[in-house]
């Protein structure tokens, strides 16, 4: 029997992304792969959103080895183990952030915030301008919008006078941000559930050809 495969560790696979530098931060490669997994349009593909992240085309590596340890870090493991967030029982959750209140803390939260939220929706439509949305998973992106712009408001406002806030102000937009965290989330997995339950009626839906007896 072949050897079974062991899922990389987040660490694994941010050191294999920023080896081959990925433009691309793992926090937004997370939220890109389930926006694919969850997309109803039916050629989505795991390879073709791993090309997506270096631009179309994947990095040169210096051995066929090296190329299966990070595709296989990224579909087989990463993308692998985001397919559970498919069931209602499993939601998603946006990467975790210890940091102190700061402005420069603050419009990082935001940023990684506003990266995620891009993710998921460039993920979820793929390679096409439009795509039709089972109507829960279209509110949820009017709401994920909303939230979106929030993120890049206070990154703005960080940006234009880093000293803007007292102290008392930081902590009480921290806290505002992650209860926001907390509705990202929930519109994320909305989605996703909307999206893949969209998918799977289309697929027992879909003309089955009489194949040729022999």
């Amino acid at each position: 029997m072949p050897p079974k495969f062991k899922a990389p560790t987040e660490k694994t696979v941010r050191d294999l992304l920023d080896k081959y530098a990925c433009p691309v931060p793992y926090h937004e490669v997370r939220t890109q792969f389930l926006g694919n997994i969850a997309s109803p349009e039916l050629t989505a593909s795991p390879m073709r959103v791993v090309e997506k992240l270096w631009a179309g085309e994947l990095p040169v590596f210096d051995s066929m080895e090296n190329a299966n340890e990070l595709i296989g870090a990224l579909v087989q493991g990463l993308w692998n183990d985001l397919t559970k967030h498919q069931k209602r029982s499993q939601p998603f959750r946006l990467t975790r952030l210890n940091l102190e209140p700061s402005a420069e803390n603050l419009a990082r939260f935001a940023q990684v915030r506003r990266q995620e939220l891009e993710g998921f929706v460039e993920g979820l439509f793929g390679d096409q301008d439009h795509i039709d949305l089972p109507e829960r998973a279209h509110q949820a992106l009017g709401h994920l919008g909303e939230l979106r712009a929030m993120m890049a408001g206070i990154e703005d406002l960080v940006a234009r006078d880093v000293q803007a806030e007292s102290r008392t102000e930081l902590e009480t937009t921290f806290k505002h941000v992650r209860e926001l965290t907390r509705i990202m989330e929930t519109e994320i997995h909305e989605a996703v559930l909307s999206c893949t339950k969209a998918r799977r009626q289309m697929l027992e839906g879909l003309p089955t050809q009489k194949p040729t007896m022999h």
